[in-house]
């Protein structure tokens, strides 16, 4: 497991100062939303959260996406991000909307919430970004071990990524997060179907997996910068490996 330098540029993505450098010099541009905006999850988000759901924002930054679930519906979602400029900025702007919380937090040490506080947590790109940074797989794994203890049994984490299974996989499907996964595969926005195309697969219907949790080999990307949404479950009991009725790859049963 390794750094994702492939995708990655000088910039630490990890660090506070850079994003607090960042949004003091974009406080102009208005608000930004990693890979898809509200209305492409919208989807995947009411198929297995309820509006009730207590939800944890990572990496929250100045995007929109909190502010369209309170529009629809949702009642208590809870953003955090490890710049405080970033954090002060979005109070100000939600003072107002109730549904909305924001705090500044390290991603990578969640101890101010105890176990179990959520009924999801959802991750536009902030594991992306901790790959980019240095020390990267101990990040994602310190972040993932925080993402696990604070879901409820039952919960879910919704990981929204440019990191196709090859890269992610060996992240995420870890035993000891008990979490079984599901994948979604989306084009990203404003992409067009080549003229004469005879695709007919759902984006809405998860991609099957092989055992060891990859694209079957005959799999095509639809569109070659595809976004990947992995639905991982927290599941109650520990789960038997050898058994593959249990199988966190194989295992459809994730709805709500």
């Amino acid at each position: 497991m390794f750094r994702d330098v492939s995708a990655c540029n000088t910039y630490n993505y990890g660090d506070a100062v850079y994003w607090d450098a960042r949004y003091v010099q974009e406080a102009n541009c208005g608000s930004f939303d990693w890979y898809q905006r509200y209305s492409a999850l919208r989807p995947f988000i009411r198929k297995y959260l309820s509006p009730s759901s207590r939800v944890l924002m990572v990496g929250c930054g100045n995007a929109v996406i909190s502010e369209d679930m309170v529009k629809d519906g949702f009642e208590d979602i809870m953003n955090i991000d490890i710049s405080s400029v970033a954090i002060e900025m979005m109070r100000k702007k939600y003072e107002d909307v109730p549904q909305l919380k924001y705090m500044q937090m390290d991603v990578r040490d969640m101890s101010f919430f105890p176990d179990d506080s959520f009924d999801s947590v959802i991750d536009k790109g902030t594991l992306d970004s901790l790959m980019c940074g240095t020390d990267a797989p101990i990040s994602a794994s310190q972040m993932l071990g925080e993402v696990s203890r604070l879901l409820k049994p039952g919960g879910l984490y919704m990981l929204i990524t440019y990191g196709d299974p090859t890269v992610r996989m060996p992240h995420i499907n870890q035993p000891v997060y008990n979490w079984k996964i599901e994948l979604y595969i989306i084009p990203r926005p404003g992409f067009q179907r080549p003229a004469g195309s005879t695709e007919s697969r759902s984006h809405l219907e998860p991609v099957p997996l092989t055992e060891k949790g990859l694209l079957p080999g005959d799999y095509v990307l639809e569109d070659p910068d595809s976004h990947f949404i992995y639905m991982c479950k927290k599941i109650d009991e520990p789960i038997d490996l050898s058994d593959k009725s249990t199988n966190p790859l194989t295992d459809g049963e994730m709805q709500r």
